[in-house]
C-alpha cells in the first residue's frame, strides 16, 4: 500500500506544490525562500522519516504569515490524502524532544478531529511568530489533535526546532501501522471523522 500525496494549493497569496511519501527514508527536497522554515521542515522530515518535496512562493513582501500557514495546511492535506480511511495505524504518538537547554513535547491523535493546543508563547513573536500558524493549518487540513508545549528552554531556535521534531516523531508513531490490528480502523466507532 502507497501511502504517499501530491498537492497543489495556489491563491492570490501563495503557491505551493507538495509531495509527501509518509513511508520514506527522512528525505527533504525544498525549494522554499523563507531559510528558518526550510530547515524546520528539513528536521520534520529527517525525524518522521517522511520523504517531502516542497515548491513554494508567496508574498513575502507583505511578511511570512500566509506562506507559511499555508504550507501548514498543505501538509495537512498530504497527510489527510495519503492515509485514507487510517487503516491500520497506531493513531496516537508521542515524543519528548530534548535539545540542549530546551525540552519539548508533543502529543498526536489521527482522530479525524482538529484540535490544536499550543503551549509556547515565548515563540508568538519575531521569526518565530508564525510557528503556531503553521502547524494550526496542518491540524486543520489533516484533521488530528496535536499538543504542543515547550517544558524548558532558552533558545526560540532550539525551542521550534525542538517541537519540530518532537511533532514529527509523534507523527511517525501515530502513522506506523500496527501488524497486531492489520487492516483495522482504530476507533471504537468503526470509522475515523
Amino acid at each position: 500500500m502507497s501511502r504517499t500525496a501530491e498537492i497543489e494549493r495556489t491563491t492570490r497569496e501563495t503557491s505551493i506544490k507538495m509531495k509527501l511519501n509518509i513511508d520514506g527514508g527522512g528525505e527533504a527536497k525544498l525549494d522554499y525562500p523563507i531559510g528558518f522554515m526550510a530547515h524546520m521542515l528539513t528536521a520534520f522530515a529527517c525525524h518522521g522519516l517522511f520523504d517531502i518535496e516542497v515548491w513554494a512562493r508567496g508574498d513575502l513582501e507583505v511578511d511570512q504569515h500566509h506562506l507559511v500557514e499555508d504550507t501548514g495546511i498543505v501538509m495537512g492535506q498530504c497527510f489527510a490524502r495519503a492515509l485514507g480511511e487510517r487503516r491500520g495505524i497506531h493513531r496516537v504518538g508521542s515524543c519528548l524532544f530534548p535539545m540542549d537547554e530546551t525540552l519539548a513535547r508533543a502529543a498526536v491523535d489521527i482522530s479525524g478531529r482538529p484540535f490544536l493546543v499550543f503551549d509556547a508563547p515565548e515563540l508568538n513573536s519575531g521569526q518565530t511568530g508564525v510557528v503556531c500558524d503553521f502547524w494550526q493549518g496542518f491540524v486543520s487540513a489533516a484533521g488530528i489533535t496535536l499538543h504542543l508545549d515547550i517544558l524548558r528552554g532558552r533558545s526560540c531556535h532550539h525551542k521550534t526546532e525542538a517541537l519540530f521534531k518532537a511533532a514529527a516523531r509523534s507523527l511517525r508513531e501515530a502513522c506506523r501501522i500496527d501488524y497486531g490490528a492489520p487492516g483495522l480502523i482504530p476507533s471504537s466507532k468503526g470509522v475515523i471523522v
